[in-house]
């Protein structure tokens, strides 16, 4: 048996819309200087916090910054258009049936990362969902924490699946396999450079995968 760990956003469901949407309303409110789409995108997937650090020095700057951030999302962006991707409940329907145990590892706010699974009807998937909280919200604490909480032993049992480097990151700081998925928001090559040990590009080929080495 498994114990994998699958990120959120672009992994499980495409929610860039909301996303970008929540970046512009904050950029715009605060005064910040926009960027390109490209740059905007790759947004997508680190925490807040190391997002709004390239704009600002001060803690509570960085700290308005997300409060901005997450009342638009909480209130418009979280239900704005979002969608599995295809194939994604088929996937965790074979892995749930197999016997693997399956969590969420994600840097999306805890409270927002839970109501999207519900409302997606993805939910009952999974054991436990671990998002960010204010005292942890890099990929790899999130991960150690639930390793922790879970009493989780054998390491090389577990892995974290995403679509960008941070999660391939967070997967080896905390010694687990690390399987990157190309449909999400990052580059199959960061993916690879950043330690990915298998880097599927459909839920079918994950599962393939992961029927044969696992």
């Amino acid at each position: 048996m498994m114990h994998l760990f699958f990120d959120l956003d672009g992994t499980l469901v495409d929610s860039s819309e909301g996303i970008l949407n929540s970046f512009y309303h904050t950029f715009k409110t605060l005064g910040l200087q926009e960027v390109d789409i490209k740059t905007f995108r790759s947004f997508i997937g680190p925490p807040l916090e190391t997002t709004f650090a390239r704009f600002y020095e001060k803690p509570e700057d960085i700290d308005k910054a997300i409060a901005v951030f997450r009342d638009y999302y909480e209130a418009v962006g979280v239900h704005e258009k979002v969608f599995p991707y295809e194939g994604i409940p088929e996937l965790l329907e074979a892995l749930k049936k197999a016997g693997h145990e399956l969590y969420v590892t994600t840097s999306k706010h805890e409270p927002m990362a839970l109501l999207m699974l519900e409302e997606q009807g993805l939910a009952p998937y999974f054991k436990k969902v671990y998002g960010s909280t204010p005292t942890r919200f890099e990929k790899g604490d999130v991960i150690k924490a639930l390793i922790k909480d879970e009493d989780l032993k054998e390491l090389d049992q577990m892995a974290i699946i995403g679509d960008t480097k941070f999660d391939m990151i967070g997967g080896k700081q905390a010694n687990i396999g690390a399987l990157g998925v190309s449909w999400g928001f990052g580059e199959a090559s960061d993916l690879l450079e950043n330690g990915a040990d298998y880097v599927a590009n459909s839920p079918k080929d994950l599962l393939s995968y992961l029927q044969k080495e696992y």
